[in-house]
C-alpha cells in the first residue's frame, strides 16, 4: 500500500489491521514524524524498542527476531527504526520474508524517497504501508498550527498561525515547541483559552530557523571554530531553541548525505555544487558553505554525523535537563572534527 501525507489519514484504519511495516519517507521529515506519531497513538500503550538503521545494517536479522519476541511484561510491543536512506533494506527484507507476522514496525527514513529500494520493496504489499511526505506549504502548516494551538488553548487567527509556521521553517516539530512555549507563557489551556498577539510571540522569542540558526550550523559543520565561538553564546543565553537548532543540524546533515551520495568519492566538489546551483536544486546562498562542508563530511564521516545527531536528539527528548549545555558540547565537537577533516583535503 502507498499513501501521501494527504491520503494517509484515510488509509490508517485499514493499514492498522493489515500492515506489519509502516515506512515513512520523503523530504518532509516533520510530516513523516507526525504520521508515525499518529500510528503510535492508534496502536496505544505498548513496549517500544528503538533501533537505528546503522544497527540493523550491521545485524540485519535482529529486526525479525525482535518483531517475533514477546514483551517482558506481557504487553503489546512496537518497534521504531530511525534510518538514513536504504541502510535498513536487508533487515526489512528479512522481516517481510518471515512467515511469522510479529509486532508492528515503523521506519522513519531520512533522505529516502518513494524511489528508494525499501519503498519499492514494500509499496505493492498489502502488509506494508509506504507513506511519502512531500514538503508542505505555509497555508497547510498554518492550518496545522491553528488546530494544534486550539488543543493547547490558543485561539490563533490565520495570520498569526502562518507567521508561526514560517518562523518554524514549515517544520511542525519546531512549531509544536513554539506553541507549547506560547501556551505556557499565557497560562492557556483547553479549559481556559487565550488569544495570543504578535507581541506575545515576540516576548517568547519565536524563532526564525534560517535567520537565527544558519550561521551557527554553517560555522560548526564548516569547521569554522573562531566563528563558532562568536555564535555559541546565543545558545547559552537562551536566544535559540535547542530542539529547533538540533533539527536544523539534522536537516543540513541529511542534505549533505544526499549530495555526497550523488557526488561520489572522486567527484569534483566545486564543479558538482556549481551544477546543483545552476539546476536550482540548492539555494544559491548555500553554495559556498556546502562546498566547505562536503570537504569535511563524506563517506563514513557523514554516516557517523547522522548517527551522532540522531542519538543526541533521542537523548534530548528523553531528558531535556541541561539540553543547551549538552548541545553546545556536541556542536563544539562537531566543529573540531570538521576543522580536522577539512584540513586534510
Amino acid at each position: 500500500m502507498k499513501a501521501t501525507a494527504k491520503t494517509f489519514g484515510g488509509m490508517i484504519d485499514r493499514a492498522l489491521t493489515r500492515a506489519r511495516v509502516f515506512y515513512f519517507c520523503g523530504a518532509d521529515e516533520a510530516g513523516a514524524g507526525e504520521a508515525a506519531a499518529q500510528v503510535l497513538a492508534r496502536i496505544g500503550p505498548a513496549e517500544r524498542q528503538d533501533f537505528t538503521g546503522a544497527e540493523l545494517k550491521r545485524d540485519p536479522v535482529r529486526l525479525a527476531d525482535e518483531a517475533r519476541s514477546s514483551s517482558l511484561f506481557g504487553d503489546k510491543r512496537v518497534i521504531v527504526v530511525t534510518a538514513t536512506g536504504d541502510e535498513a533494506h536487508d533487515a526489512i527484507a528479512m522481516l517481510i520474508a518471515d512467515a511469522v507476522p510479529g509486532w508492528p514496525v515503523l521506519v522513519l527514513a531520512s533522505g529516502a524517497t518513494d524511489k528508494s529500494r525499501v519503498a519499492k520493496l514494500l509499496a505493492d504489499r498489502d502488509d506494508a504501508l509506504v507513506t511519502v511526505c512531500h514538503p508542505p506549504d505555509a497555508g497547510t502548516v498554518g492550518q496545522w498550527v491553528r488546530s494544534y494551538g486550539e488543543s493547547a488553548g490558543l485561539r490563533l487567527d490565520a495570520r498569526l498561525a502562518e507567521a508561526i509556521a514560517r518562523a518554524a521553517g514549515l517544520d511542525t516539530r519546531i512549531a509544536r515547541s513554539e506553541i507549547d512555549k506560547l501556551a505556557l507563557y499565557l497560562d492557556a489551556s483547553a479549559q481556559a483559552p487565550r488569544t495570543p498577539t504578535s507581541a506575545d510571540l515576540a516576548a517568547i522569542g519565536a524563532l526564525t530557523v534560517d535567520d537565527s540558526m544558519a550561521a551557527l550550523v554553517n560555522a560548526a559543520l564548516g569547521g569554522m571554530t573562531d566563528h563558532l565561538r562568536r555564535e555559541l553564546p546565543r545558545l547559552a543565553a537562551g536566544d535559540i531553541n535547542p530542539v529547533g537548532l538540533l533539527l536544523a543540524f539534522e536537516r543540513r546533515a541529511v542534505q549533505l548525505a544526499g549530495l555526497a551520495a550523488r557526488l561520489g568519492p572522486n567527484g569534483s566538489i566545486d564543479a558538482f555544487v556549481e551544477a546543483e546551483l545552476q539546476s536550482r536544486r540548492v539555494f544559491f546562498k548555500d553554495g559556498p558553505d556546502l562546498k566547505k562542508q562536503l570537504r569535511a563530511w563524506r563517506g563514513v564521516k557523514i554516516e557517523r554525523l547522522l548517527r551522532r545527531l540522531t542519538a543526541l536528539h533521542r537523548a534530548l527528548l528523553t531528558d531535556s535537563t541541561g539540553a543547551s549545555l549538552r548541545l553546545q558540547q556536541a556542536i563544539t565537537e562537531i566543529a573540531r572534527l570538521a576543522a580536522r577533516a577539512g584540513a586534510t583535503r
